[in-house]
């Protein structure tokens, strides 16, 4: 029989120890980011419930600004999807005699609502930092109200929603669709371009 020869198993490199210091380093940071987490993260979190509840919902009794904006409490609400006649704006009757529009639309808004409790549900906001909600005063959902009766439009450039409800209006001639308008938003940047 010939020889038997022994093969060496070649050494694994043994893995580099860290050093004393940069393992103190990392727990060093460690440390300070849990600190941090709990010196920041109750300020974040009452951050977070101030704006709004968890659902987005809000309730109560709201102030209106104009036919597509209302405040409760602390916050401006702009109803979802539509868009109203501004406060100061005016539009032409059938009869072409100049009314004011604006002040009719937030008016229709302020009789829909009464003295009843809105409330509304809202996950967005726009660039203005109003909550984007649908809104409704008792069984009324005052966005579709609004568009149905003539005095606002739906807003298509943000939603498809209301616009059975505006095909309705113009149909029967309500509210703005009586005579001839500017729409909302062009009527904004008409304004906006002159100051």
């Amino acid at each position: 029989m010939g020889k038997v020869v022994k093969f060496k198993r070649p050494r694994r490199p043994k893995p580099a120890r860290k050093s004393g210091l940069k393992q103190a380093a990392i727990v060093g940071a460690v440390l300070i980011a849990v600190v941090l987490l709990g010196v920041l993260y109750p300020t974040f979190a009452a951050y977070l419930d101030a704006s709004a509840d968890k659902s987005g919902m809000l309730t109560g009794v709201v102030r209106i600004t104009d036919g597509d904006t209302l405040r409760l409490g602390n916050t401006k609400i702009r109803l979802h999807g539509i868009d109203a006649p501004e406060s100061k704006q005016n539009c032409y009757s059938a009869s072409e005699t100049l009314y004011p529009c604006g002040s009719k639309s937030t008016a229709y808004l302020r009789q829909i609502i009464g003295k009843n409790q809105v409330y509304c549900d809202g996950q967005q906001k726009d660039r203005y930092r109003r909550l984007i909600a649908v809104c409704y005063a008792g069984k009324i959902n005052l966005n579709a109200e609004m568009v149905r009766s003539g005095w606002a439009i739906a807003y298509t450039y943000y939603s498809k929603d209301y616009v059975v409800q505006e095909m309705m209006a113009r149909v029967q001639g309500l509210g703005i669709w009586q005579g001839r308008f500017v729409e909302p938003y062009q009527w904004r940047r008409t304004r906006s371009s002159k100051q």
